[in-house]
Formats: structure tokens, sequence, C-alpha cells
């Protein structure tokens, strides 16, 4: 557990595959439980002793074994029930979608021991797709907002957060069992490119290409659209990837005009690296509500 801030009345717990930027999580008041990550046998905990290069390295040497596990319902027994005794009212726990994940599970169990002070919520997405809605979260609760207020902002941010990347291969994926055999083969074929989202929090493969050049365009204009006509904010995740990260960053900057409010690069964290491989590219758009504009 990774405490961040000063204590709200509601506390706001997440997990270690948001991938949070450090200036947000030096503004919001945040308790983060890491996930574990496996490299050749030894376990480390997710950017406090496995790193995202440790993962790449890994991945780039092809025989060492990679996974990882989710943290136990003992990990969030213990946080929910440390945040309780030093005064939080009551905690929302905003996390990786279910559909990659157990995470949620493991939570949900927890939660379940301490009735109706604890409420878990289902990102149905992951990195940024899961910060917007925890960042959501952690405002409501810092302007006072009860269990039900905190929890109704993260669920109203899930809503509008959409998420879209780009992969090298689907082979990391296919290995995880995070996308079925079928889909792999078609990322695969003729050296297609593939692009995909997390509708409904599952990876589903939503585009292919030739080109990495033709999948960074593509990822573009799966943005925008995304976009909308309103103020959005965005978020860049890569791995090993800077270079693409800064001219996506670039472009969509160019392309989303005034409507872009903040925007956040990170690399992503070694629990996803493992699942994705080098060279992701990943764009997360969060529609702001017009309240917030």
């Amino acid at each position: 557990m990774i405490r961040y801030g000063a204590r709200m009345p509601v506390a706001v717990v997440t997990d270690s595959t948001a991938y949070l930027p450090p200036e947000l999580l030096r503004e919001h008041p945040l308790t983060v439980v890491p996930l574990t990550v496996v490299l050749a046998g030894v376990e480390g905990l997710e950017g406090v002793e496995t790193l995202p290069a440790d993962a790449t390295r890994a991945l780039r040497a092809r025989r060492v074994s990679v996974s990882t596990s989710r943290p136990s319902p003992e990990q969030f027994g213990r946080t929910y029930r440390e945040l309780l005794a030093a005064g939080a009212e009551g905690v929302v726990s905003v996390h990786l979608s279910a559909g990659l994940s157990g995470t949620v599970e493991a939570a949900e169990l927890a939660a379940a021991e301490l009735g109706d002070r604890v409420s878990v919520v289902d990102s149905r997405s992951c990195g940024m797709g899961l910060g917007f809605p925890v960042i959501a979260a952690a405002r409501a609760a810092a302007h006072g907002a009860d269990l039900a207020g905190v929890r109704a902002a993260a669920v109203a941010a899930v809503g509008r957060t959409s998420i879209h990347f780009y992969v090298d291969t689907l082979e990391f994926l296919r290995r995880g069992g995070r996308i079925n055999a079928a889909e792999a083969l078609l990322g695969t074929a003729l050296s297609v490119k593939p692009i995909l989202h997390m509708p409904e929090g599952h990876i589903v493969l939503r585009d292919k290409v030739r080109t990495a050049s033709r999948g960074m365009a593509r990822l573009v204009d799966l943005t925008v659209e995304a976009a909308g006509d309103g103020p959005v904010d965005l978020a860049v995740h890569h791995l090993d990837a800077p270079q693409r990260a800064g001219e996506l960053v670039g472009t969509l900057t160019d392309r989303l005009g005034d409507r872009l409010r903040d925007v956040y690069v990170s690399e992503a964290g070694a629990a996803v690296a493992v699942h994705v491989g080098p060279g992701l590219a990943c764009v997360v758009i969060h529609r702001r509500p017009d309240a917030a504009a």
C-alpha cells in the first residue's frame, strides 16, 4: 500500500495499473495497492520493486517467463481497515477492469467484510482509463462528497473515458489470455499492425493497418472521433517508445486545438507491459463534464 497526500473524509484507493503521473499523485490524496509482477520466478511489486524497464528486458529476452498476479483480498482488507481506523468515514476503491484481472474481485471480497463502508468500482479499463475515474473520485472527496457521491463521480468518469492502443504484435496478449487466438492470428497475418480498444472492459480488435506509421495515424483519428465536440483531457502511455508518445501528443494537440485541456504522458508499468510488449502506444481520452469545462 502506498499513500499519497492528506486524509479526506472519504478515502480513495486504486491499484498500480492506473499509471498516474507524479503531478497527479502529488495533487490528490490517494492510496495505491500494487499488483505483483513475476519475472523469471522472482516476484516484485509493480512500481516499487519492478519497473517498466525490468519487464521490457525480460520480454525482449523471450526465454524469461513473465506473469502478473492481483493483490490478495487480505491486502485490500488491511488497506481498508487502516484507512477507516485512521478516520476515514468510508472508502471508494476504483480498479483495473474485471475483464483483464481479478483485482476487482479481490477488492470486492475484502469490501464485503466491511459492510457499506467500502464501495468498489470497476473502471472497465486500465492505465489512465482507470486513472481519470480515480482522479474524479479524489476531487469529489476533496470537495466533501459522501461515499455515494464519490462513487458516482468515479462511475460517471468511467462513462466519459475511452481508450485505444496500438501494439506491434498481439502475441503477448494472446499468451496472457487477454485476447483470443483468432484475433491474434488476424493481427499477425501479413504483418498486420493491430489497434485495440476496450468496450465494456474487454480488449477487442478495433482496426488493423499495414505499418506502424499508419497505425499511429489511425490511432489519432480514433482519438479525435472519441473526443467529440467538447473539452477533453488526454493521456498517452507508451512502453519503451517515447518518440511515438511524443509524436502522438504533438499531432493530437494540433488536431484537438482549443478543446484540449490537460495532457499527461507516462510509461506503462510492468503489469501491463508483460501483456502488450515493447512498442505500445496508447491514448486515453477523458471527456469533461460541461460544468468542468
